[in-house]
């Protein structure tokens, strides 16, 4: 869903955040401050690959130009990064400056983050050099882990997995996922004013919960996850992170799944139906990017993997038949990524998505939208991508003005879908401040044991936005009045 208009962009300066979060100790200077102090930390693991940041502080002279050199010890080998120019040479890794971020006053930092493959052990360097200056001198580990990764809940929550074309719990019981978008975690971090969008406590997790909900979507944005240097740090990297695994607790406290989407990517798209001309993520992009999106998705999957009650929608709107000249073309893009017509960056492809969670070991059910901002699945079963765990569901949007927004479409494009995997509404909504429309969405979905999720709990003008509540209480809109009241009747 497109978002309503909202102030312009903060500049954004000052060091770049941490990725992820961290799984192995962190070295910390202690003692007397040395020349330079290195943060290494590995935050995201995997069968034959990991993800590792480093975060750089001057405690000397200010530097126009910084290169760090350290040695890996156990076979590993960089193989992509961003924030510096990474390279390696037998053990031997040097991370170089790039033009926008070689500037280090004195006590300033900076951070990288990379992708290195590992085989038979991962043990984290122990010694750094800044411009050949040996870093972090008298330093020791610091034992503590400040950030545990989540639990698989108390058992309040079920695990899902796909049993043909439905998700199933541990018992093999059907179910659907009902419930709303919780929207903010895409924008506010990206514009510079914090991380949600109004409160995500517990009492105000607690408000959607008592809708009779069972299901939170929660929108993300990679540059926020990745830490990515026009991301204030305070709203990114590390920070965003926690922010996010504290809210899927909230949510799975409260008796609900936790949904995670990536609404907002990286790529420079100004073709048809262009959502904005900034390369950042600043709008819905038409496809997701090889530059950052994997990277992305192998960290949250990395992050969650151990939590199967976690669902991964992996690209909110998909649009690339509005860039290319074929439907044929389209499907090609939106399944194979590369170079797709129309596009100016190169495309990450729902299978590349797909294969970056799985690579991490995560059996988490993954949903997919189709094309048309998901609104068309015509095609879906066709372009299907392979996945070696078999838990694949189809996502769909739809809002009044749609194309695909009536009974004789649903019946002849969404039924032949949901007859061959389960299918998930991830959002619907309308523009009228009413709820005739999905009143008429849910009724049909019921009538055939799906899911779906209102857009959005946020306390917007419904006619700008689709809100479903005027205050975090749970306050209904009068559109919302129709998805709180439909959800309490249901058994």
């Amino acid at each position: 869903m497109r978002h309503p208009p909202r102030s312009v962009l903060l500049a954004v300066t000052g060091a770049v955040a941490l990725v992820a979060a961290v799984t192995v100790p962190v070295v910390t200077a202690q003692g007397a401050t040395p020349a330079c102090t290195v943060e290494y930390s590995v935050t995201g693991q995997w069968d034959g690959g990991f993800q590792g940041a480093v975060t750089v502080t001057n405690n000397a002279a200010p530097v126009s130009g910084w290169s760090l050199g350290f040695d890996f010890a156990g076979g590993q080998k960089v193989t992509q990064g961003w924030n510096a120019k990474w390279s390696q040479s037998g053990t031997t890794v040097t991370a170089t400056n790039e033009s926008w971020n070689g500037s280090l006053a004195t006590g300033a930092s900076v951070s990288a983050g990379f992708i290195a493959s590992w085989s038979g052990s991962n043990a984290a360097p122990t010694a750094f050099e800044l411009n050949g200056t040996t870093c972090n001198a008298g330093a020791e580990p610091d034992p503590t882990d400040p950030t545990d990764p989540p639990g698989p809940g108390d058992g309040s929550v079920p695990a899902l997995h796909v049993a043909g074309n439905k998700l199933v719990d541990a018992t093999g019981t059907t179910r659907r996922l009902l419930g709303v978008n919780r929207s903010g975690g895409e924008f506010m971090c990206v514009q510079g004013y914090g991380i949600w969008d109004g409160p995500v406590d517990d009492a105000a997790i607690g408000a959607i919960a008592d809708w009779n909900a069972n299901t939170v979507r929660i929108p993300l944005n990679e540059e926020c996850w990745l830490g990515l240097s026009n991301i204030k740090p305070e709203y990114g990297g590390t920070n965003y992170v926690n922010a996010v695994k504290d809210l899927v607790r909230r949510v799975k406290a409260h008796g609900m799944t936790p949904m995670l989407e990536l609404h907002w990517s990286w790529g420079q798209y100004t073709g048809n139906s262009a959502g904005c001309s900034d390369v950042h993520a600043t709008c819905q992009k038409p496809m997701p990017n090889m530059q950052y999106t994997p990277a992305f998705w192998t960290s949250v999957a990395s992050a969650f993997r151990d939590d199967p009650t976690v669902v991964f929608d992996l690209f909110n709107e998909p649009y690339p038949d509005r860039a290319t000249s074929t439907t044929t073309q389209a499907w090609q893009c939106w399944r194979d990524g590369g170079t797709c017509p129309g596009i100016g960056y190169e495309v990450a492809g729902m299978q590349d998505l797909v294969d970056a969670v799985r690579d991490t070991g995560a059996g988490n059910p993954i949903l997919l939208g189709g094309l048309a901002y998901s609104n068309d699945l015509s095609q879906w079963p066709t372009y299907r991508p392979t996945d070696p765990a078999g838990n694949l569901a189809a996502a769909w949007h739809v809002y009044n003005f749609n194309t695909c927004a009536n009974e004789s479409c649903w019946n002849s494009t969404l039924a032949p879908v949901a007859d061959q995997v389960p299918l998930v509404a991830g959002e619907i909504g309308e523009n009228t401040c009413s709820h005739s429309f999905v009143d008429r969405v849910m009724r049909w979905f019921d009538d055939r044991d799906l899911s779906y999720l209102g857009w959005t709990w946020n306390t917007w003008d419904c006619s700008s936005g689709p809100a479903l509540i005027s205050g975090y209480d749970g306050t209904p809109t009068s559109y919302g009045i129709g998805l709180r009241d439909h959800l309490r009747a249901l058994d």
